[in-house]
């Protein structure tokens, strides 16, 4: 068999070090939502969670092994047996199974938060390696604040891992500090002086404090790395990590120039892209590379006229090589069940028969009150209708905002099955509903987020409402879509108490960034 030389492998982080972008934190449906769809994109490694962090960590990564077909699923644990333990535990049932364990080697890392000298660090790093090795074939090595470390000493922590099992050597950015060609020169150094170097892959895991991580990953694939750890969306810990997207559209784009590739469907990006920042309730920003609303939007007369001439002039890739579609009326009041599941598909849905009819009852009501419905309303009805843990649903509502008057939400609730009516005056209508709505659990969790955009153009376009709450270190966001804001408000905040209510331990017995 023949082994491409410049295939680079996929290591997506998504779940795990995305996840702890602020607020960002998922749901055990919303975390097997993900897994599927990166699957569906075609990534090749999963970093599905660190396991020993929770329960609820165990459990993610431990779902996202059993259900995954193909892709390799990973855990993190740092450089101790019990984290090992915890991590080969909930990754057993995967088809293709890593262990990803790490430890800082950088001098400030080594004096302040290690306090270990570099001899323990070593014997540390061949203990921990050794024993995951024993345990799992593919194991992954990370020294942690990697473009800090010493050269000396980095290449003697290499040299290490890989005798003592290592499959993949990830060199991670920590801190988003290094710059590209820096970067490509530390990745080409480590080869030639790391002496076993040719036993194991190269990775990189780039942070984008300086906006440099997705220069800095090609870079260091151009120095002889052959994995790159990434998020979609680019989300993750500080500004974020190298996004998924921008690296797989850059070698699809610049093959004269990167001759390298992956197994990544781009035709998926776009929904993956949706669903992520969907379920984290972290929007893209309109001028984001490849997935941002602007990324193929032409405002200028002179651009406009040249695409109207050549799409080439000023568009380097097509709309649809990343699976953006041109939104079109699909749809109608009139439309049978039939039409909708077929549409469903179109967009990459399989719906339960529960799920399935409440989201073509949705669609049915929405088609009565709406002009037109477009791909992304039926997209927003599906998100809306995969949510889990529903303690609380807003069934009913009546709103009052009247210049010179109190303003009131009124709303009939169903709670554990059972039906109750609640009521609040607020500062605004939007105030009043949640402020009822969190009379039903009590407690002041703080309004972290509350943000509305229209999921289409028009005055009748659904309010698509993301809210996000704090309370005790505990972030959840929630989601709600409807014609009427005030409805997709009060829907959005129960939703968010609803995960609250749920919320699983995330407590790690120390912070891992790697």
């Amino acid at each position: 068999m023949t082994i491409d030389k410049n295939r680079v492998v996929i290591f997506d982080t998504t779940l795990r070090d995305g996840e702890q972008s602020p607020g960002a934190s998922m749901t055990l449906t919303e975390k097997i939502r993900v897994a599927e769809a990166l699957e569906t994109l075609g990534v090749d490694v999963i970093e599905a969670g660190f396991a020993i962090a929770s329960n609820g960590d165990f459990e993610s990564v431990n779902e996202v092994a059993k259900l995954m077909k193909e892709t390799s699923v990973c855990s993190l644990a740092r450089a101790s047996h019990k984290d090992i333990d915890r991590a080969w535990e909930a990754l057993k049932p995967a088809v293709r199974p890593r262990i990803h364990t790490f430890i800082s080697t950088s001098p400030l890392h080594m004096k302040y938060k290690l306090q270990m000298e570099p001899e323990e660090v070593l014997d540390a790093i061949a203990d921990s390696v050794a024993y995951a090795r024993n345990l799992c074939e593919d194991v992954e090595w990370s020294c942690e604040d990697g473009t800090r470390t010493e050269e000396d000493f980095l290449y003697k922590s290499i040299e290490t891992a890989i005798r003592a099992g290592a499959t993949t050597i990830n060199v991670p950015d920590t801190v988003g500090y290094t710059t590209p060609d820096e970067y490509r020169q530390m990745i080409q150094n480590i080869i030639t002086n790391v002496p076993n170097s040719d036993k194991a892959i190269f990775s990189t895991h780039c942070h984008n404090d300086l906006g440099l991580a997705v220069a800095n990953s090609i870079a260091a694939v151009q120095g002889g790395a052959r994995q790159i750890e990434c998020t979609i969306n680019g989300i993750g810990e500080r500004a974020g990590n190298a996004a998924l997207e921008e690296i797989v559209m850059a070698f699809r784009t610049r093959q004269d120039m990167l001759p390298y590739s992956t197994g990544v469907v781009t035709e998926n990006i776009t929904k993956t892209s949706r669903l992520v920042s969907s379920v984290t309730g972290l929007a893209v920003q309109n001028n984001k590379a490849i997935v941002g609303a602007n990324a193929f939007a032409h405002e200028s007369g002179i651009h406009q006229d040249g695409m109207l001439k050549n799409a080439e002039t000023y568009e380097i890739m097509t709309p649809e090589s990343v699976g953006l579609k041109e939104s079109s009326l699909v749809m109608g009041k009139h439309s049978g069940r039939h039409a909708f599941r077929e549409k469903l598909k179109d967009l990459g849905f399989e719906l339960g028969d529960n799920e399935f009819m409440n989201a073509f009852q949705q669609f049915k009501d929405l088609a009565d009150r709406k002009k037109t419905v477009y791909d992304e309303d039926i997209i927003s009805i599906v998100d809306s209708n995969m949510q889990d843990n529903d303690h609380i649903k807003v069934i009913g509502w009546k709103f009052v905002c009247e210049q010179g008057k109190a303003n009131s939400a009124d709303l009939v609730l169903e709670v554990d099955g059972k039906e109750k009516t609640v009521f609040s005056e607020g500062n605004g209508p939007v105030d009043a509903a949640f402020k009822a709505l969190r009379a039903v659990i009590g407690g002041e969790p703080h309004l972290q987020l509350y943000q509305v955009h229209a999921v289409t153009r028009g005055t009748d376009a659904q309010a698509e409402v993301t809210v996000r709450l704090e309370e005790d270190g505990k972030t959840v966001n929630g989601h709600a879509a409807h014609t009427d804001t005030l409805v997709a408000s009060a829907r959005a905040y129960a939703n968010a108490l609803n995960k609250l209510l749920t919320k699983r331990e995330k407590t790690a017995p120390e912070k891992m960034t790697a």
